[in-house]
């Protein structure tokens, strides 16, 4: 036999391998269970490659083997099971084979396979048992009858094979594929406490180069790094008298925080007073027109009844309910116009929140364990969020709610509880999903595990319906089809994401979980999916109700998941032209949150928002911060910034955008003055780059002029004409009012630093 011979002649497996397909993939023990331990650990699908004894291919003559290459991608033409079944088999390992090679995703977790397959139907069977042997895998023809269950599952991967084309890397050769399915999501388990609080998502924003220049200076202002190391002395001036107007803006914020509640522990007496009925009727509305459509909270007939019955007699109303109306109440002010919105009822809103989180906080009393509490306990996670109270502790509180839930059987559907009304039913599905949402958004925030699983409940999700379908009288639901608009169509289009969400959270958060490219790419193709699905559906039901307000919330819910998914690879992509994708996607997404439709009322809302409206914001404006000075420096590397101001112009008209709104949410009760010091450091560093001039000078000055403007605005809040000294307050201060600054309510710098960076 030639050597050429010998190179046609298929590779025999001595003996048949008995892991998993997925273990053998990443190379890992397997225990050979069905499932197997690592499969049910990871949440993947578990297959097994079926191998056939000798005697039942021989049986088909000749060698009774089907050769199928895994060279090329398929295009759709090209595998018809239904029209030519003799050429594409329907066995077990044809399915396993095919799944292996195009992608296909598990009903749980929309898992990617890394290979790809041709079925050329043009050949017959004795030809391809003919066809060359390389990367070719052997698939036993047809021989008996088709299984249900197969041919489900063969037409399955024929329209996901059709649904791959989009996908930008269907068309790499098997290394690159390899190498985008390995690559690592979070290498080194970069994690950072920051304060106490671990951080993680943008901190690829700060081993970019391009921040160099800025990093230095804001080091030194904050006293990270030494000011003797800037040459020019104009410069290190600037940056003494920044450093001294920052620990101005410091000891005013200190003060201005001084009536907070939670400073004082030794007084809790809190003003539960409720505004006028014209006030509080319009700011009630306003909340049933907005954040009711997302968050299913309440059942709005039966409030309407309380809330007349709450007003009839204020004083002799009972604690669960003064609270409920309170809160609606503070929710709906947060779309109000600011000119209707004195300060005087912005203070009693805090005196509320806080009121009702000392309420919930009673650990013996039982009566906060029923469906009221949690609706209280929902109010007051939404309203911190929205007042910048602890939004970013709100994943802790979650923990608790969840648990209440479960503690009452919400996690349980009512089918299996006893016989209750329609309305105590619907009302149960509704809060367990609000629950799930709240818990989702609050661990994307908190870079923390959502603690809550499918395993761990069976609640179905509520019938689309409107209130008035449910009322207390109501013994037969009367549901809508999906593609009618309803007072739930929003709260099941956020359902219809949630295993999408989970997967992306399970795999960021996860301590062994793997991000490989691939999944990435899949899990961001169903959330852009259903941000369109979405689009559309508001779109066409514009006339039914469906607000601008609306088609913001639910946008911006969803599409933020996907600058955290994206962001381990988005920074590699301007040296691996593989990842620009995630950098486009990245871009994207952040133009669209920081460019909702125009509405007044979501304005207000970004205007003041904390929590997860504040951390969608400050991703979004690291991307575009981060893409407008890399560009501005290849443009002036490349000679060619006068001819690419048109890419250019919309960045920059972005972060002027951005400037006003820092600038407006300090003058609305923001005390962090980083936020809009970063804007303004970053324009001027751009600057600078177009120019062809160092940028430490311009940062300084930027930084300077921010931290005036922005001490003025404090002081008039203050209602003093000059901020007190920085050692008065710092004597009276506690270490942890200095920490509790530094962290702040808006963009922190400070998560730009790394522990490799130099800065502590």
């Amino acid at each position: 036999m030639d050597q050429q011979q010998k190179q046609q002649q298929p590779c025999l497996r001595r003996r048949p391998a008995l892991s998993c397909i997925e273990c053998r993939r990443r190379k890992l023990k397997c225990d050979r269970k069905s499932p197997c331990s690592r499969c049910v650990s990871t949440e993947t699908q578990c297959t097994y490659t079926i191998y056939h004894q000798g005697k039942h291919r021989a049986a088909h003559g000749q060698d009774g083997r089907i050769r199928v290459s895994s060279n090329s991608m398929p295009s759709p033409s090209t595998i018809h099971p239904a029209s030519n079944p003799s050429h594409v088999d329907t066995d077990c390992s044809s399915i396993v084979g095919t799944a292996a090679s195009i992608g296909e995703r598990s009903d749980h977790a929309g898992r990617s396979i890394e290979a790809r397959v041709t079925a050329n139907s043009a050949l017959g069977p004795d030809e391809l048992s003919t066809a060359p042997a390389a990367n070719e895998i052997e698939i036993p023809n047809r021989s008996r009858p088709v299984d249900p269950e197969l041919r489900d599952l063969r037409g399955r991967v024929h329209r996901l094979e059709r649904s791959m084309i989009h996908v930008p890397v269907h068309d790499l050769s098997q290394a690159d594929r390899d190498m985008l399915a390995g690559e690592a999501g979070l290498p080194d388990a970069r994690i950072i406490l920051n304060k106490t609080r671990i951080m993680r998502w943008s901190h690829w924003v700060g081993i970019a180069k391009e921040f160099a220049p800025l990093i230095s200076c804001y080091g030194a202002i904050c006293g990270y790094g030494d000011v003797d190391s800037f040459e020019n002395a104009e410069t290190r001036a600037l940056i003494v008298k920044v450093s001294e107007l920052l620990q101005q803006c410091k000891s005013v914020a200190r003060n201005l925080k001084t009536g907070r509640p939670s400073r004082c522990l030794s007084s809790l007496s809190f003003d539960l007073t409720p505004p006028t009925r014209e006030v509080a009727d319009k700011m009630t509305t306003l909340y049933f027109q907005s954040f009711e459509s997302t968050h299913r909270i309440l059942h709005q007939p039966t409030f309407w009844k309380v809330y007349n019955k709450f007003w009839s007699s204020p004083e002799s109303a009972s604690a669960k309910l003064r609270l409920q109306v309170l809160l609606v109440i503070a929710i709906g002010s947060s779309l109000a116009s600011h000119g209707e919105t004195d300060a005087g009822l912005r203070n009693m809103v805090h005196q509320w929140i806080y009121a009702a989180e000392t309420w919930l906080s009673g650990p013996l009393e039982k009566d906060r364990l029923d469906i009221s509490g949690l609706q209280i306990h929902c109010l007051v996670m939404l309203a911190r969020q929205i007042f910048s109270i602890g939004g970013d502790l709100v994943w802790i509180s979650s923990g608790s709610l969840i648990n209440r839930a479960m503690q009452i059987g919400l996690h349980r559907d009512p089918k299996h509880l006893p016989n209750m009304s329609v309305l105590q039913m619907q009302l149960r599905r509704r809060l367990w999903a609000t629950i799930l949402e709240l818990v989702v958004q609050s661990s994307l925030d908190s870079a923390l595990p959502p603690r809550i699983s499918f395993d761990e409940f069976d609640t179905e999700p509520p019938a689309n319906c409107n209130d008035r379908d449910i009322g207390e009288g109501v013994t037969a639901l009367k549901s809508h089809s999906q593609e009618r608009f309803t007072g739930t169509s929003m709260q099941l289009a956020l359902l219809d994401s949630l295993p999408t969400r989970l997967r992306i959270l399970n795999l960021l958060n996860g301590l062994h979980s793997e991000l490989s490219y691939l999944d990435v790419l899949d899990l961001s193709a169903d959330i852009l999916e259903a941000c369109r699905r979405w689009n559309t559906f508001a779109r066409e039901n514009k006339a039914c109700g469906v607000m601008p307000f609306h088609q913001n919330l639910l946008d911006y819910l969803l599409r933020r998941f996907l600058i955290p998914l994206h962001c381990p690879f988005a920074h590699k992509a301007r040296t691996n032209p593989l990842f620009h994708y995630s950098l486009k996607v990245s871009l994207d997404t952040a133009m669209a949150i920081v460019h909702p439709e125009p509405d007044e009322g979501f304005s207000n809302l970004m205007a003041i928002g904390g929590g997860l409206f504040r951390e969608g914001i400050r991703y979004a404006i690291s991307v575009i911060s981060l893409e407008l000075l890399a560009q501005v420096e290849a443009y002036y590397l490349d000679g060619t910034l006068h001819r690419n101001a048109h890419y250019l112009d919309p960045l920059k008209n972005v972060m002027e955008e951005m400037k006003t709104l820092s600038l407006e949410r300090v003058r609305q009760g923001e005390t962090n003055v980083k936020g809009h010091m970063f804007l303004c450091t970053i324009m001027a560093q751009a600057e600078a780059m177009q120019r062809g001039e160092p940028g430490e000078a311009h940062i300084a000055k930027s930084a300077k002029d921010s931290i005036s403007v922005c001490l003025e605005l404090l002081q008039n809040r203050l209602g003093t004409s000059a901020a007190t000294t920085p050692a008065q307050n710092l004597e009276t201060a506690s270490f942890g009012e200095v920490e509790d600054y530094t962290y702040g309510l808006g963009l922190d710098m400070d998560f730009f630093f790394l522990p490799d960076s130099g800065f502590p």
